[in-house]
């Protein structure tokens, strides 16, 4: 292991030392992704192996769901296929969490990177021999969505010790446009490979991705926990002390309440298979589809690669709420749209804010939260993430068939703006919060 890094960390913290003043960024350079942390060989590390597994996973992503319906022609067991990786995804994320403020991080990264790894080779496995097994197919996601959320809050809490606080929206910014330049690229190459290469390969490309991650993760320094102090552990107890912590910091409260209210009220795409066959129709309802889910993600690249315009702000609360705010503007204007691309313009708008508010929010949560802590709220933001548009889901659905889908997209970009300006009338804490 490379314990180079190691030697650049303030003593007291084990926090990185801030890298030396640089000269100001003039011209075009003002505008573009502040590529800051990647000057810190750690950090570069864990970020490289993300722009790999970013694209390899949503490989697996659209491979699993689409051999489940070669195999059923069922859409339901697709549906039943997702819940059967929400449910582990959320329990293990929020047990993941407990367990990276107890352990070395890049321990627990090395061994849940393997076991994501592992299942990806079983995915190839059954596909490779014929199985045709629905139910292994769903155990197998199952077990890998589990690794997944061990790993994703000791992966996003590492951050705040391989940066210092004052790149954490920089790193946040690169790290987010990497993961939705994969949500746009994978589907995409994974639609291209399917018919030339067949499933089996696209679960092994995935496996072989994750051994680039393993390696990276392999070359970081360790990340035990700070502090002296008896063993801690990562029960039940230990989670629920993770919840209450945030109900006793009001910023923390209010990150991920903006968050919640955002996806729940603000993520319109269970109605963009009815909007595409009803109001876009004319466009040909194949195209209207493809280009309406594509397009914030689209937006959130597009202000991921313009991420310098805004990742050195310091008035973070302040951040969080005009872009959620920016947020509902823009859905609400997406509800209002008959024109195809004048649509598209809004959701791409959408997708700018989202991504300010992804990396304020993930900001955050690092820099307000003890290290001892940021395992647990990581461990819930993933929870919040994965279980906010899944609610909308049901929520959008039901108001577009009681309302119609524009009235219910429009309505529920503007519950958007009332309800995040009410939140932050009444709690000034999120408003006052700066780094």
């Amino acid at each position: 292991m490379d314990t180079s890094e190691s030697s650049s960390t303030e003593p007291e913290t084990g926090l990185p030392a801030a890298p030396a003043q640089t000269a100001p960024r003039r011209g075009w350079r003002r505008w573009a992704m502040d590529t800051r942390p990647l000057r810190l060989p750690a950090y570069r590390r864990l970020w490289s192996s993300t722009i790999v597994t970013a694209v390899g996973s949503q490989l697996t992503a659209v491979a699993v769901p689409k051999q489940i319906y070669d195999i059923t022609h069922s859409s339901a067991w697709v549906g039943y296929a997702s819940l059967a990786g929400l449910v582990p995804m959320v329990v293990f994320a929020l047990w993941g969490g407990a367990i990276a403020d107890t352990v070395d991080r890049r321990k627990l990264l090395l061994v849940t990177n393997s076991g994501i790894a592992l299942t990806s080779v079983l995915f190839w496995a059954q596909a490779v021999t014929g199985l045709d097994s629905v139910v292994v197919l769903m155990v197998l996601l199952a077990v890998q969505q589990a690794f997944f959320g061990l790993n994703s809050p000791a992966r996003s809490a590492s951050v705040a010790r391989l940066v210092p606080a004052e790149e954490l929206p920089a790193a946040n910014a690169l790290g987010s446009t990497v993961m939705q330049t994969g949500l746009v690229a994978g589907p995409l190459l994974a639609g291209v490979l399917i018919p030339v290469i067949g499933l089996p390969e696209l679960y092994l490309i995935d496996a072989l991705a994750l051994c680039v991650t393993v390696w990276a993760v392999f070359r970081l320094p360790a990340l035990p926990p700070l502090g002296e102090g008896p063993a801690r552990r990562a029960g039940l107890r230990e989670i629920a002390a993770g919840f209450r912590y945030i109900a006793g910091h009001k910023v923390l409260l209010l990150s991920f309440l903006a968050d919640i209210v955002a996806m729940v009220f603000g993520m319109p795409r269970a109605l963009f298979p009815q909007l595409a066959a009803q109001t876009y129709a004319s466009w040909g309802e194949g195209l209207a589809l493809g280009v309406l889910y594509a397009g914030i993600p689209v937006g959130a690249v597009l202000g991921g690669l313009l991420s310098g315009v805004f990742s050195r702000a310091r008035r973070h609360g302040w951040m969080v709420i005009g872009a959620v705010v920016g947020w509902g503007v823009a859905i609400a204007g997406f509800g209002l749209s008959g024109g195809l691309w004048l649509a598209v313009a809004f959701l791409a708008a959408a997708g700018v804010a989202d991504m300010i508010s992804m990396v304020f929010r993930g900001a955050i949560l690092l820099s307000a939260a003890t290290d001892e802590m940021r395992g647990r709220m990581q461990g819930v933001f993933t929870v919040v993430v994965a279980g906010g548009p899944r609610l909308a889901d049901v929520l959008h659905g039901t108001a577009g068939s009681a309302f119609g889908p524009r009235a219910a997209v429009a309505g529920g970009g503007a519950l958007v703006v009332a309800v995040m300006l009410a939140l932050a009338a009444a709690v000034p804490a999120l408003r006052r919060y700066r780094i």
